[in-house]
């Protein structure tokens, strides 16, 4: 049965790369239905993602991706364009991008299979009601109970098989440890256009410098608060004749699809880290 795959990779760069992919997919029966690359000139380092078509599981592609990515140096994944993510929801009491999220994925949007969401205020704390049957775990944090908290969290990656940390609005800033743990695979939703205005009321303190301007980001989670590799961001323009109730309110609004946008990108395989910024090749 034809499937369709898609190949990641990246690694210092040299002749013959595409030329040795290329080749692997024509002589296991693949057929390339995308392509993109990127060479980064300031890094030496290749990017590559290839999408295409062949019958079987892959098994004979891996084992010739093997041997290229010795010769190559080669980070590389190649995995069943079809295949959900398992992603795991962090979430506190605002909830606008759980709720995006979630209608996204309903509409068949975003390829994420929903293995749980977990909030440190109960469920009833929820406005939105499309959770439905997904499990949710209320996880409570105070000070002292902060490390137990992160340890609950672990186990429920681990206990689920979570690829995809999302924390949508998650109002808690994860320690060091966790951080490293969720490394690369962990999404985080900023309300500014970073860097920017930091901590409580961010709006707020927008208005009362009179910008012109709000946005989000949407960054992978690292130990340097808010410091991590940026996937997506985006912006709009605002006036004198915005309150701060009204720029909450377009905020909500492009915290959502900036965070839709980037989860779709990392589910579709479509992001690389690349030392402190990333690579995207966005559809």
């Amino acid at each position: 049965m034809t499937q369709s795959f898609t190949l990641t990779l990246s690694c210092p760069d040299r002749p013959g790369i595409v030329h040795g992919v290329s080749g692997a997919i024509l002589t296991h029966g693949g057929n390339i239905l995308d392509s993109r690359q990127f060479d980064d000139r300031e890094t030496g380092r290749f990017f590559l993602r290839v999408v295409f078509e062949a019958e079987g599981d892959g098994a004979g592609l891996e084992a010739a991706m093997r041997d290229l990515a010795a010769q190559f140096a080669m980070d590389w994944r190649l995995t069943p364009s079809e295949r959900p993510v398992r992603t795991l929801i962090l979430v506190s009491k605002f909830d606008h991008c759980l709720g995006y999220l979630l209608y996204k994925q309903r509409m068949g949007e975003l390829p994420m299979e929903i293995v749980a969401i977990a909030g440190n205020h109960p469920k009833d704390a929820m406005t939105v009601s499309q959770i439905g049957d997904i499990p949710f775990h209320h996880l409570p944090i105070t000070r002292d109970t902060k490390a137990r908290q992160e340890a609950r969290i672990k186990a429920l990656v681990e206990e689920t098989g979570a690829e995809l940390v999302i924390l949508a609005r998650y109002m808690q800033i994860l320690s060091d440890d966790l951080a490293a743990f969720l490394s690369g695979r962990c999404i985080n939703i900023h309300h500014s256009f970073l860097p920017s205005f930091k901590g409580a009321k961010p709006y707020h303190q927008a208005h009362a410098r009179g910008v012109k301007m709000i946005g989000a980001t949407a960054h992978y989670v690292t130990a340097d608060l808010d410091e991590g590799p940026i996937i997506h961001q985006a912006v709009e323009a605002v006036s004198h004749e915005d309150t701060p109730e009204d720029l909450v309110r377009k905020g909500r609004e492009i915290e959502s699809r900036v965070l839709g946008r980037a989860v779709g990108w990392h589910l579709t395989h479509r992001v690389f880290l690349n030392g402190a910024r990333t690579v995207v090749f966005g559809n």
